[in-house]
């Protein structure tokens, strides 16, 4: 709007300097030339970001013609935005009704992405949204997991089902199990009490499958100060991390393997013929996410609410 306006004021700077030269007849003429350009630059400018939002936001579809989307390098990119962004909305809405108000558990490794893809999940959807791991800290009283690690021996984060956090989590779990409509990124360690699995069965459960070398990088690049289980005073950051997170992935594999939809990212990148999972976006990973809760719902036929018998 702010260009538009811009341009507009320009437009006719321009139109009554030309009705100044040509007598009163001529600014009436220079005028409504100048208000055309304007309308021209407002809908150039303006009108595709206002298409891609109204499609994020609203769930509406674009209101701007696309056809100068192909105009540039950048454009193109927007086009592609929009059109993923109509294929979400799609998907979710095909989703939707087959759901019936079922609440999803996102579980995968730390860094997998769960709190991005659950975002994206819950807009969409029109879920709420939470992150088990927020609730916690809540319940501890703590900024964050990082500050609780300082405050408390490591025991409290040992990956057992012992572990004070672990008990933390599983008490979260309980409480938005009886829930419907949420998306829940969980702690990484849930996975490993059977008691969580007994409450996320009440909704479905997603993995998000991440190779550990991109996962490794991705942790290395951001810093590992969130992450207390990763947290290394030396060495190689990459290294570090990809040795401890193989340790993990060997000791919960076979809680993974009780998700109800397992989402690979190494699948993904190869139907849209990418080398690297880093060229995904999560919004890619949001779309296969709800391709696969439609086809295994359809396959189970789970469509009943899990309040049903309530």
């Amino acid at each position: 709007m702010e260009a538009g306006a811009g341009l507009a004021m320009q437009s006719s700077s321009r139109a009554v300097g030309v009705g100044a030269r040509g007598g009163p007849g001529g600014c009436r003429s220079g005028a409504l030339r100048g208000e055309r350009r304007a309308r021209l630059g407002s809908l150039r400018v303006g009108g595709l970001a206002a298409a891609a939002a109204a499609v994020r936001v609203r769930g509406a579809k674009p209101v701007a013609p696309l056809y100068c989307l192909k105009t540039s390098r950048g454009q193109e990119t927007l086009h592609n935005s929009v059109d993923e962004a109509l294929l979400l909305k799609r998907k979710a809405e095909e989703v939707l009704f087959e759901l019936n108000g079922r609440c999803i558990y996102l579980v995968g490794m730390m860094g997998s992405g769960k709190s991005t893809v659950g975002k994206i999940l819950a807009e969409v959807l029109g879920y709420s949204y939470f992150d088990s791991d927020s609730l916690v800290e809540q319940a501890v009283g703590m900024p964050s997991v990082a500050q609780i690690f300082k405050v408390h021996s490591e025991a409290f984060f040992r990956d057992n089902e012992s572990s004070h956090l672990l008990v933390l989590q599983s008490s979260v779990l309980r409480d938005l199990s009886s829930m419907q409509r949420l998306v829940v990124a969980t702690g990484g360690g849930a996975v490993i009490r059977p008691v969580n699995w007994r409450y996320m069965k009440k909704g479905l459960s997603i993995m998000l499958d991440v190779p550990l070398d991109a996962l490794a990088k991705r942790i290395a690049q951001v810093g590992t100060a969130s992450r207390p289980l990763l947290d290394q005073p030396s060495g190689d950051p990459y290294t570090a991390a990809f040795t401890k997170l193989s340790m993990l992935a060997e000791q919960r594999g076979d809680a993974y393997a009780n998700a109800d939809v397992r989402v690979s990212l190494e699948d993904i990148a190869a139907k849209q013929g990418h080398d690297d999972v880093s060229q995904l976006t999560p919004t890619d990973i949001a779309i296969e996410a709800l391709q696969k809760i439609q086809n295994f719902v359809m396959e189970h036929s789970v469509a009943s609410s899990p309040f049903d018998d309530l």
